[in-house]
């Protein structure tokens, strides 16, 4: 068995005559907490967007528990154990905290008996762990459209991990999130790692030093280089392309 949980291997991806990817190279391991930075153009969605089916690369393949993706459609991407979180929180507002977590731990996906019918014990034992993890627990019977952003976030992230893929996508998640929140949700991700593997997107200098994991720095569609935030904040290639700062103002 391959020690990788995901594996991208020469990824290339053109749109007309512009490269978003040129052969992208990058593994991930179990359990493992990995952060993605780059500037604006460097290729974060279309990454996201290759290993979720979305993009199709002209050259290289995408590898999953060892087995290619390239084929999948994606819908039975996601069934085969990732899950993506966008940038803007998608919940169901009109839906209390709880409901929506009870549509995303039950199977099979039916919406309609869902509603109708009331959660087994099994059911509202990991609803509750999952209002735990995210401290939502006295907001159960609250809409979700009365949450802060943040807590739109904190929930959404719940019902990710609710519906228990072996791969968490998440893509900048402290967006608009005040620094209380920004501190609490890399927290919260840190805490998912080891038992989930994580890859978490965000421009947040802050919010990345918090994750105090292995940082990919993405330009022009390739891996500029890798390695702990001390590291990389250090790297001449990416204060020069990224940062923009010369070193002692970006610590």
């Amino acid at each position: 068995m391959t020690e990788f949980l995901l594996e991208l291997k020469g990824i290339t991806v053109k749109f007309g005559g512009f490269k978003a990817l040129d052969d992208l190279n990058l593994s991930l391991r179990t359990g493992e907490l990995r952060t993605v930075i780059g500037p604006n153009g460097a290729g974060k969605t279309t990454f996201l967007d290759v290993i979720t089916g979305k993009v199709k690369p002209i050259e290289g393949d995408v590898y999953f528990k060892g087995k290619s993706l390239l084929k999948q459609r994606e819908h039975r991407i996601a069934r085969l154990g990732i899950g993506r979180k966008f940038q803007s929180p998608r919940v169901f507002e009109k839906l209390s905290v709880f409901d929506n977590l009870a549509l995303a731990v039950a199977w099979p996906k039916k919406p309609i008996p869902l509603l109708l019918e009331s959660t087994n014990r099994a059911e509202h034992a990991r609803i509750d762990k999952l209002m735990s993890i995210v401290n939502l627990q006295a907001k159960s019977t609250v809409l979700a459209g009365s949450l802060s952003h943040g807590q739109k976030q904190w929930l959404e992230i719940a019902m990710l991990v609710g519906q228990k893929p072996d791969l968490l996508l998440v893509d900048e998640p402290v967006a608009g999130l005040t620094d209380e929140e920004t501190d609490l949700t890399a927290d919260l991700l840190k805490s998912l790692a080891g038992e989930n593997t994580v890859l978490v997107i965000d421009h947040d200098m802050d919010f990345i030093r918090r994750l105090d994991s292995t940082v990919t720095v993405l330009h022009q569609g390739h891996v500029l280089c890798e390695g702990d935030m001390e590291t990389i904040q250090k790297e001449p290639r990416v204060i020069e392309v990224y940062l923009g700062q010369p070193e002692e103002g970006i610590s």
